[in-house]
């Protein structure tokens, strides 16, 4: 296939910043072993080869858990990316319809405001700073109360509000005085009265309103007003303009009659007076919705900001929202358990499961894809849809899917193996262009090779826990070539199993240390029955916590089905 494939792969492994098709997340189980990494890649790789250029989806290999230390070793001999981690799949606020009303100055008007949010078809704008932080909000509720619940006389100084704001808000000029100053002292007072009486009521720096009378202007500057607003347009003679300059009283001339002024004028008055900036309620993109659901049913407001990563506004969200938010997309490979799968997996979309063990508890709302073999390996079935689609598969796709087979079936030692995953290996093999017998024990020493790696770290390798019968049974396991190393392992691993059975609240704990090439285990065993349960499902001696148990090497097909055959005669 002429094609730059670690190209392709980065895509199938990498979320695009920016797409219109449906992103797909092609995900193995937690404590990822190879054969579900592996797997993940290849299937989102053959996905988006069916679909074409022209799908409706594009499909994101994932992983669950960390990459250990075999899968990495087959990731870098084959130089393909580690799959994208995601620790939960719940639907995010990312994933909603973010409103993106854009952030205003919080020095615009109220008139101004009111009108954005009628353009908008919104009933909350955000203020925001020059960098896009939020200030606060305001909203209709807010603008209505500061109209109708608000009887000072000096709310428009005392909100320091912008001369440009009441020149824009009453269509005025300014015919003396600074269009970038402000109101800040005094109050607002119509000028109804004689002259002669005026000076008893207007105080130093008010805001008069007034008509064309000269005597009356003139007396608003003797009185010492800091602006007076003349209305209907009437010109202003050049002697009460001098006088205005030089007692530095501003003039300004409206065309609207002194009534539509006088109702107007609250309306010129800066939004952050009234905007709400104190405990705000915001969400951050990545919050995922169940955990601000609650949040948002305790509080009594219409929209709710966002913000990104790095702390500035991006839009809103309303509780509608949330009502139409759309599940996230998954295929799942190589499981289909709930207590295995991602975090949250019960409110995402499966479209699809790939899978080569029992059928387990996972749910689903809508009917589903599900294709289970009893084979070795999940990869050898996607080794066969390539084959039913005939898809030609690259050599570097064809190393992740024949280094899967040989994990999972221990280099075919394993009772899981089938024909059909021998003859799997053996073609992939050849199009990797590796021995499988070679390869697979430079694969098995790379993953084996502990020594560096905590107790914690070694025993969550490959760790699976399992429902049977209202219990909850948590097996982890371990291959390795060389039982000196598996000896070594265990004396470390034995303190830490108490830890994990507490954490988890198991109802038995087990490691198994699998020797491949003797085809053997030893098992940890920890629980309040665990001695006599291993003991009698498998006619074993358990001494110290430990059994020798020879001709056992596999989880999925020797040790789980002999448990729950044992827990299942317990409840007869």
């Amino acid at each position: 296939m002429e094609e730059n494939i670690n190209e392709t792969l980065e895509k199938i492994t990498r979320a695009p910043k920016k797409q219109k098709k449906r992103t797909v997340c092609v995900i193995g189980h937690k404590n990822p072993d190879t054969d579900s990494i592996c797997s993940a890649i290849s299937y989102a790789y053959l996905k988006q080869h069916i679909d074409g250029p022209d799908g409706a989806y594009n499909y994101v290999a994932c992983r669950a858990g960390n990459v250990s230390a075999e899968t990495q070793f087959v990731l870098d001999y084959f130089n393909v990316p580690q799959p994208l981690f995601i620790e939960n799949i719940g639907t995010r606020v990312k994933d909603l319809e973010i409103r993106r009303t854009p952030g205003v100055d919080g020095k615009i008007s109220v008139k101004d405001a009111w009108n954005l949010m009628n353009t908008q078809n919104v009933f909350t704008l955000p203020i925001t700073d020059s960098e896009n932080h939020l200030q606060g909000l305001i909203t209709i509720n807010d603008i209505a109360k500061s109209y109708m619940d608000e009887n000072d006389s000096a709310i428009v100084s005392v909100a320091r509000t912008p001369y440009r704001n009441i020149l824009e808000t009453l269509d005025a000029e300014m015919v003396v005085g600074d269009p970038n100053a402000s109101f800040t002292e005094g109050k607002v007072i119509i000028a109804a009265a004689n002259p002669d009486v005026m000076e008893n009521y207007i105080d130093p720096h008010d805001m008069v309103i007034l008509g064309n009378r000269y005597e009356s202007q003139l007396m608003s500057i003797i009185a010492g007003a800091g602006c007076i607003v003349v209305c209907l347009g009437a010109p202003v003679s050049k002697t009460i303009q001098h006088m205005a300059r030089e007692k530095g009283v501003t003039i300004i001339v409206s065309p609207l009659d002194t009534y539509t002024v006088a109702r107007l004028i609250n309306q010129s008055m800066p939004i952050d007076f009234f905007m709400k900036s104190d405990n705000l309620v915001t969400f951050h993109i990545g919050d995922f919705t169940d955990q601000i659901k609650d949040i948002m049913s305790k509080k009594r407001y219409r929209d709710f900001p966002i913000l990104d990563k790095k702390g500035a506004y991006i839009g809103t969200i309303s509780r509608r929202n949330l009502m139409g938010a759309r599940k996230r997309a998954l295929i799942l490979v190589d499981h289909n358990e709930v207590s295995q799968a991602v975090d949250n997996v019960e409110n995402a979309e499966i479209m699809e499961v790939i899978d080569h063990h029992k059928i387990g508890t996972l749910q689903t709302i809508n009917p589903v894809y599900f294709r289970n073999q009893p084979l070795g390996c999940t990869a050898t079935i996607v080794y066969e849809m390539f084959q039913e689609h005939e898809i030609g598969i690259p050599e570097q796709i064809a190393g992740l899917l024949v280094s899967a087979i040989l994990s999972d079936t221990l280099i075919f030692h394993s009772p899981t193996c089938t024909p059909i995953d021998r003859l799997a290996a053996k073609e992939l093999a050849k199009i990797a262009g590796i021995d499988p017998e070679e390869y697979a024990k430079k694969m098995f020493r790379a993953g084996s090779d502990l020594k560096n790696h905590t107790p914690e770290e070694i025993f969550y390798t490959d760790f699976k826990t399992f429902e049977i019968n209202d219990e909850t049974i948590g097996i982890g396991q371990i291959t390795s070539m060389d039982q000196e190393e598996l000896d070594e392992i265990c004396v470390r691993i034995k303190p830490f199993i108490e830890k994990a059975y507490e954490e988890h609240g198991l109802s038995l704990a087990l490691f198994m240390l699998t020797n491949i090439m003797d085809e053997s285990t030893l098992m940890i065993c920890y629980g309040g029955r665990s001695k006599v349960l291993i003991e009698t499902a498998f006619g074993v001696e358990v001494k110290d916590n430990l059994a020798k148990m020879p001709g056992i090497v596999s989880r999925k097909k020797q040790v789980v089905p002999a448990l729950m055959a044992e827990l299942t005669k317990d409840n007869d």
